[in-house]
């Protein structure tokens, strides 16, 4: 992430510059009334007026924040920009004798409890990390999949499952998809002999986890519908991995509002997540499809094009002489989602007259789409 570090006094310019040694990649800012003399001027960005100013300023800047003065001035100056846990950037305090690292704000999703800590690997400093789950040594239930892009369908329950994760309330876990190496508690205190804490479960089947007498759930799938049928009315978290291709055949003129149209309703019908979409794939052709360029870019999805004579060489269940005859391939939609997945098909090629075809592969068991 961006970091800035900022000092309000010459002993923490000298320690903010002694931080940008070991992370050159971040910023120095401090008072203009502390410049002259040399030292460091050539590395700090100094400001005019008040620090908490500046503070919002970087604060909305969004990034992480080195702040190396006191937590509590730092905590009322960060006060009035606080927003949510969502999109507050990190905040790490660090004495001026960088004795103490401590994460003040957006430990998870922000990211300042691994900011506190690389900066205490780096400087022999104490990180000071205070959320419960780190503490404890168990499942934070925000940050499950993160690293791998996974993302939180509905964010609704998060508090509520994270309550029953660190009180050793019974918590069911049901995943059919996506990567299995996504905590890995290295002997934490709470991990149960399979790894999971003591007080999660796995259930192998929707029925089994229905049956439960799990207080709260937690579920990884790119199938839609299972919080719906196994909750029962408890809280549950579900995780979205990225384990889904989409092949898509067209013309260079279908519209984006077409291709949207058609995925979205292949997607519902066969009961998958747009969030667990990683990739759209389709033939490369001279003139490039402007609309299926258009929803990519809309949605963040990869965009893939593959060459016609690598997909003429995949098996499908349904090839066509026709789009062999004009595309040199007996496949488009259907290779195209088997190549980009490299797993196997899971919806066979729907058409969308005139000119739009939509497949969907599922990558390998325990993998996702890179």
């Amino acid at each position: 992430m961006d970091v800035s570090v900022l000092a309000i006094t010459r002993s923490g310019v000298r320690t903010a510059l002694e931080l940008k040694k070991s992370f050159p990649s971040w910023s120095v800012h401090a008072p203009a009334k502390l410049s002259g003399g040399g030292a460091g001027d050539g590395e700090v960005e100094w400001f005019e007026g008040a620090a908490g100013a500046a503070v919002g300023r970087l604060f909305a800047a969004g990034g992480g924040m080195v702040c190396l003065f006191s937590l509590g001035a730092v905590v009322r100056l960060v006060a009035p920009h606080l927003r949510d846990k969502k999109t507050d950037p990190a905040v790490v305090v660090v004495d001026e004798g960088a004795k103490f690292a401590i994460s003040v704000l957006s430990g998870h999703i922000g990211g300042a409890n691994r900011l506190a800590e690389d900066i205490a690997a780096r400087t022999g400093a104490t990180p000071v990390i205070t959320t419960a789950a780190d503490v404890i040594g168990t499942i934070p239930v925000d940050m499950v999949g993160r690293k791998f892009r996974w993302e939180i369908d509905g964010d609704e329950h998060v508090t509520a499952v994270s309550a029953c994760m660190v009180n050793g309330d019974a918590v069911g876990l049901y995943q059919d998809a996506g990567r299995r190496d996504w905590w890995a508690p290295a002997g934490k205190k709470g991990a149960a002999a399979g790894g999971l804490p003591a007080n999660v479960t796995e259930y192998g089947t929707e029925r089994e986890l229905a049956a439960s007498d799990a207080k709260a759930l937690m579920i990884i799938s790119d199938r839609t519908g299972i919080a719906e049928g196994a909750g029962k009315g408890r809280p549950s978290v579900t995780y979205r991995p990225k384990t889904l291709a989409v092949g898509v055949g067209l013309h260079w003129d279908t519209a984006e509002e077409e291709v949207r149209a058609g995925l979205e309703a292949t997607l519902e019908r066969f009961s998958l997540s747009r969030l667990s979409v990683a990739a759209v794939a389709t033939m490369r052709k001279a003139r490039p499809p402007a609309g299926l360029e258009a929803y990519a870019a809309s949605t963040g999805v990869r965009l893939e094009y593959v060459e016609p004579e690598m997909l003429a060489r995949v098996p499908v269940p349904n090839p066509s002489d026709t789009v062999a005859a004009f595309e040199g391939t007996p496949s488009v939609a259907e290779a195209a989602a088997l190549l980009a997945s490299g797993g196997e098909l899971l919806v066979e090629k729907q058409k969308f007259p005139p000119n739009l075809t939509v497949a969907v592969a599922r990558t390998a068991a325990g993998s996702e789409a890179a």
